[in-house]
């Protein structure tokens, strides 16, 4: 049984197009494997197809424990772990239960490029409620686009604008404090 102790969530960068072979590797050596896909409508000469893809490609994210990183490096198709030098860097857990909350609502999305301005939103309302993002408008409609700092990489999910509120930093920072000051 793998140690369930001191267990981060990393990225694997895999070879092009395999990434769900790692992901069914690495299930099979009973490591925890997040893999999330979108659905993608691609056209041949003949017809139009819809494909699972990989929201982020080239990548695999796994939660393990640090120390017993060797069985996901063997899995044919893995580069290495996403990090500094030869150290793998976790990912934080609020990052992938963002996104895995994106992919159980059923909402769509698709890889968005990764943005470090913008304004930070929160969403009030829906499946995605208290999930922080950056709010764009795009084609019509609104996205909240949610990242993975590690990677560089984003993913948009569309989300109704009345379901949105700005965040103020004085929300992020100040409050918790002076809640913890009046007993709440």
């Amino acid at each position: 049984m793998p140690d369930r102790n001191n267990l981060v969530w990393v990225a694997l960068q895999v070879k092009p197009r395999s990434e769900k072979l790692v992901a069914i590797a690495l299930n099979s050596k009973e490591i925890e494997v997040f893999l999330p896909l979108y659905a993608a409508r691609r056209r041949w000469s003949d017809r139009i197809k819809e494909l699972q893809l990989p929201l982020f490609d080239g990548y695999v994210f796994c939660k393990l424990n640090l120390l017993h990183r060797m069985p996901a490096l063997t899995i044919p198709g893995v580069i290495q772990f996403v990090g500094i030098g030869r150290t793998p860097v976790p990912i934080e857990e609020e990052e992938i239960v963002a996104l895995q909350s994106v992919i159980k609502s059923g909402l769509p999305s698709m890889p968005w490029p990764f943005l470090q301005v913008g304004q930070k939103v929160r969403v009030e309302h829906g499946p995605l409620r208290d999930l922080e993002g950056i709010l764009l408008q795009a084609k019509g409609s609104h996205r909240l686009v949610l990242s993975v700092s590690l990677l560089q990489r984003s993913v948009a999910v569309e989300v109704d604008r009345d379901c949105v509120v700005p965040v103020k930093s004085w929300d992020r920072i100040a409050k918790p404090a002076a809640l913890a000051a009046s007993g709440f």
